[in-house]
């Protein structure tokens, strides 16, 4: 097969779709790989470590699209990356297609078979390719808002630690799960005061007997919710319905009672964002200020720390970037029912109900598109 990488083109988006390392894995098994020049040169691969892998170096990108059989990303592809696919391509990559109507409609007049990263799962129905970056967000959403929570950033000029004789910061943690779980061990690990909220009251227990007395948990209502997000010197987002469009847990009314400068950070602004006065934002223009609260809600977090993530992705990817180059994306999906969890969009349909569901548009189950 015929492998694509591209130069991601997403504002300060320094990952890269594969690593010189999965370039050779992909070689040494007969396939050819293109990537383009400088692709990952900003975060210390440059192209001489994937030619020494095997990879050709395109000059732009409308070489790699216009050979490639499968197009393997990181970020969703923007404008000009959907103009240049074509029917009978396979796109690999994070899509989240449940909060952007235009991509999806892109995606389907395209006629490619797109395949998101984010509906993949695994066999206890976890999402493997999710789980690295919302490990590195969750770990990242600490680090940013303690730095928001400063005043020259806006902030109250908190120290979520604090110090002897000063109560260290509240952090409340909205979604107990990969990214939510990394959020409160990073909390914690500063001397935070933190909070989880969740609706799982087994995924509590998990956590309380994983951090025990360090952590407060709470049943997800909405007046617990409100209780701790009015109280909070940091509030992270961190809810997940996977595929769908994230639920507005966090009105504006609440927002409005928080103390000013305070601080939030939306992991699930990908998905939309699960507060009422989030909006995406990108890493050169991180935070707004809305109702007197610093709002952190940059759709590519990871991005921030590119080497790291790409690595960490890569490892999770692999196999599935192998499954697909040896087997076509057919036999591939037909094969395993996790990967075929992770088609959302083939031949200018909507494959993933989750999607179809919260933009309103027609679906057709993936598995009937393989004819299974």
């Amino acid at each position: 097969m015929k492998v694509g990488v591209p130069k991601e083109i997403k504002t300060h988006e320094y990952r890269v779709g594969l690593t010189p390392a999965a370039v050779r894995e992909l070689t040494v098994h007969g396939h050819e790989v293109m990537v383009q020049q400088d692709a990952a040169a900003a975060i210390g691969f440059p192209d001489d470590h994937y030619r020494a892998a095997g990879a050709t170096i395109a000059a732009g990108p409308a070489e790699i699209f216009a050979w490639a059989d499968m197009i393997v990303k990181v970020k969703e592809p923007q404008p000009s990356e959907i103009a240049a696919l074509r029917p009978g391509q396979v796109l690999f990559t994070y899509l989240h297609l449940a909060a952007d109507k235009d991509q999806t409609i892109g995606l389907m007049t395209s006629g490619a078979t797109c395949i998101a990263y984010e509906t993949v799962t695994d066999p206890r129905g976890a999402l493997p390719l999710l789980a690295p970056m919302s490990e590195v967000a969750g770990r990242m959403s600490v680090q940013v808002g303690a730095h928001c929570l400063e005043k020259e950033q806006g902030g109250a000029g908190v120290l979520l630690g604090g110090v002897p004789g000063v109560p260290a910061g509240r952090v409340v943690v909205i979604g107990g799960g990969v990214s939510g779980t990394n959020a409160a061990r990073m909390a914690i690990g500063i001397g935070a005061q933190v909070t989880v909220i969740d609706r799982s009251i087994t995924r509590l227990k998990e956590l309380d007997q994983q951090f025990g007395s360090q952590i407060h948990t709470l049943y997800s209502t909405t007046a617990s919710i409100e209780a701790a997000v009015i109280e909070a010197d940091l509030v992270i987002g961190a809810v997940l319905v996977p595929g769908a469009a994230a639920p507005k847990l966090v009105t504006r009314e609440m927002v409005k009672k928080m103390r000013p400068g305070s601080v939030v950070v939306d992991i699930a602004i990908d998905q939309g964002g699960c507060l009422e006065t989030s909006r995406p934002t990108s890493h050169s223009h991180p935070t707004y200020v809305e109702e007197g609260v610093v709002h952190y809600c940059v759709t590519n977090m990871p991005g921030a720390v590119a080497r790291t993530s790409t690595i960490a992705l890569g490892n999770a990817t692999l196999p599935f970037v192998m499954a697909l180059a040896n087997k076509g994306w057919r036999q591939a999906l037909i094969d395993d029912t996790n990967l075929l969890a992770g088609l959302n969009v083939h031949a200018g349909v909507i494959t993933y109900k989750a999607v179809a569901d919260d933009l309103g548009l027609a679906f057709k189950p993936a598995a009937s598109v393989l004819g299974a």
